[in-house]
């Protein structure tokens, strides 16, 4: 004879169906060795920190005051900039300020190949940025003869001082090449991706990133002219939403790095 089934959902149909325990669940997991550690929190004072340690501002002024010291003066004796002191400034600033990005990326358990490049073929956003070549100088020579045509108080300089460095010698134009390539292109490219990171992320929204850093990449350049600096501010906008569209900082590093060298080689074949 069957026993009687006294479970509680026989004696009391509407009794709610018993909750079972499920097992525990590991919140830490040991990563393996292809997976790449969590990405730590960070507060906005953290970020807005990094960001200012890592705007070219303070980097620049300890190596410039170190080559000082090491009795090199950014002046030459004709009153202009000393192209030795530039190209070794702008170099060095460049290795101490992309060792520093990739050591405060890792150091929040971040990989700095994933900032940078973002997973996409290297080389078919190196042919994108070729193509981007003529929409950055469309943007700069817009916008430079509109402020000369309406405004022409914006055009403060007549020679550009960087432009005086190219044509003095054809070393002088390799020289500062290799500046325009390495701490232009290269160095304000991987900058700028990791100051947007660490806005939008961390401050606001990514419109506001773009305004913002490029407003204070127009000012960096006022050496060169309220009108230049101007023209690069609105370039370093396009180069900022290319990067935010890509993920990537390929496209607008070859980009930059063509425009500044087109520049310097106009500069100085026309001083010749």
């Amino acid at each position: 004879m069957d026993e009687p089934d006294t479970s509680p959902e026989t004696l009391n149909p509407d009794a709610p169906e018993p909750v079972v325990a499920s097992p525990p669940v590991l919140e830490t997991v040991a990563a393996g060795p292809s997976e790449a550690p969590r990405a730590t929190r960070m507060s906005k004072f953290e970020a807005i920190a990094e960001m200012v340690l890592c705007s070219s501002v303070p980097t620049q002024l300890v190596i410039g005051l170190a080559l000082r010291l090491a009795g090199w003066s950014p002046v030459g004796k004709d009153g202009l900039l000393d192209l030795g002191f530039v190209v070794a400034l702008s170099l060095l600033d460049t290795l101490v300020l992309i060792a520093l990005m990739a050591s405060l990326l890792r150091a929040h358990g971040e990989r700095p190949s994933a900032l940078w490049l973002g997973g996409r073929s290297v080389a078919r956003e190196a042919i994108r940025g070729v193509l981007h070549v003529p929409i950055v100088f469309l943007i700069g020579a817009v916008l430079l003869l509109t402020m000369r045509a309406l405004t022409p108080q914006m055009h403060n300089v007549d020679v550009n001082p960087f432009e005086a460095l190219a044509g003095n010698s054809l070393k002088d134009a390799v020289l500062l090449t290799l500046v325009a390539i390495l701490a232009g292109g290269v160095r304000e490219e991987l900058q700028r991706a990791f100051l947007l990171d660490r806005f939008v992320r961390h401050l606001g929204p990514a419109w506001a990133g773009v305004v913002l850093l490029s407003i204070a990449f127009g000012l960096g350049h006022l050496l060169q002219g309220r009108d230049a600096a101007v023209a690069t501010g609105a370039m370093g906008a396009f180069w900022a939403v290319v990067y935010l569209r890509r993920g990537c900082s390929i496209a607008p590093l070859v980009s930059h790095a063509l425009f500044n060298t087109i520049e310097v080689l106009q500069i100085a074949v026309l001083a010749r």
